[in-house]
């Protein structure tokens, strides 16, 4: 039995009788019919599940192959962003080469759009799309497990909670990652940290890299770092369709003291993070780590440094700087007009005086603050300070 096969992605071999599963998934189907016809499916369900399953039928009929379906699904993939952005622009690919599998280690903002623009990048560019970690919270249906792990995502199970479980959990990533960076030279793409970001603060946990040593102890933490060729990757949204429910949990958390999520909120995130309006949107492929330290806090430093300096500020981020109560006044930073045309800065008020009207009085503080934090973290850097 494969070591690794609760957890891996599926196989080409295994495509055709998971698309075929997938297809007589009623679940699916279901949550299929109301998508695409959200006043009719409560009513008729029964009569659109046959119809949504031909259509499927007929648009994956041949697909037999890992590569194939991702060439298909990019075909949606395209549309939701001409639909959903202003465009996506690309830099430090020039890092990269064909040959070479790499650790993409990137802030995490957004579910599943997060991986789906590296993937974006990397298949336009036609260089290998990675192997996504996903966790297992996300996937508490059949077939969105399915789905998934049909499109190169492995399972972190996050929702275990005894500590042998745990440390054999991890131990089992460990070495997943490793096999498939080193034995399979398969990319990955895994988040800084567990959780996205909702304050604006991208910062690289470093029990992540800790965890990415474990199945190697016997070696040195610095040399396995450098033999996963781990690339920063900065991931700049102009607009986060999530930010008002954010925003929303982070004045929950500071008012109780905790946050519950209620059934269905991350599916309700995941659907707003793909469809929801994101403006412009920049991914930048920082250098490869080719000298790693010993202590995994000073390597998650190097990382941040270029993951915070690399990203991408638009007009949006320095309106709400300019709100916010804990910005810092002797940074430097220049005025609006020195760094963007007017029209662009008139567009981005109107926009952003709208999400504002939009959030609740006690909760504008903290969107204020998602916006606001990438420039205080970059403007920083630039100033030799501490982060």
């Amino acid at each position: 039995m494969d070591a690794f096969e609760a957890i891996r992605p599926y196989s080409d071999a295994e495509v055709t009788p998971v698309l075929q599963r997938l297809l007589n998934d009623s679940e699916l189907l279901n949550t299929l019919a109301h998508f695409r016809f959200p006043r009719l499916a409560p009513y008729a369900d029964w009569a659109l599940r046959p119809l949504i399953a031909w259509r499927l039928r007929r648009e994956f009929a041949g697909i037999n192959t890992v590569d194939a379906l991702q060439k298909k699904i990019e075909l949606y993939v395209d549309y939701t962003v001409e639909q959903a952005t202003d465009g996506i622009s690309y830099s430090g690919l020039e890092h990269l080469s064909a040959g070479q599998a790499y650790l993409f280690l990137s802030n995490h903002r957004d579910i599943v759009m997060d991986p789906a623009f590296v993937n974006y990048v990397l298949f336009h560019a036609k260089l290998p799309t990675p192997r996504i970690a996903i966790g297992d919270n996300l996937l508490q249906k059949p077939f969105v497990s399915d789905l998934m792990r049909l499109n190169k995502s492995f399972i972190v199970h996050r929702s275990l909670t005894g500590r042998r479980e745990k440390l054999a959990a991890y131990q089992l990533l460990s070495a997943y990652i490793n096999h498939s960076l080193i034995k399979d030279q398969h990319s990955i793409w895994i988040a800084q940290a567990e959780g996205r970001a909702k304050d604006g603060d991208d910062r690289t946990d470093s029990a992540i890299l800790k965890m990415l040593h474990m199945s190697r102890k016997d070696e040195s933490f610095a040399q396995v770092m450098q033999e996963l060729h781990i690339v920063p990757v900065s991931i700049s949204y102009e607009y986060d369709p999530c930010d008002q429910a954010k925003a929303r949990e982070l004045c929950i958390r500071a008012q109780t003291g905790s946050y519950t999520k209620v059934p269905g909120e991350d599916d309700n995130s995941i659907a707003k993070g793909i469809t929801g309006y994101k403006g412009r949107v920049h991914i930048h492929f920082g250098t490869p780590v080719s000298h790693s330290p010993e202590e995994a806090k000073q390597l998650a430093n190097q990382l941040d440094r270029q993951i915070l300096s690399s990203y991408r500020l638009f007009p949006v981020h320095y309106l709400a700087y300019a709100q916010w109560d804990q910005r810092e006044t002797d940074l430097g930073i220049p005025a609006l007009d020195q760094l963007f045309k007017g029209s662009e800065i008139h567009q981005a008020q109107e926009t952003w005086e709208k999400r504002l009207e939009a959030c609740p009085e006690e909760q504008r503080p903290y969107l204020i603050q998602q916006y606001a934090m990438p420039v205080r973290n970059q403007y920083r850097l630039a100033a030799g300070r501490a982060l």
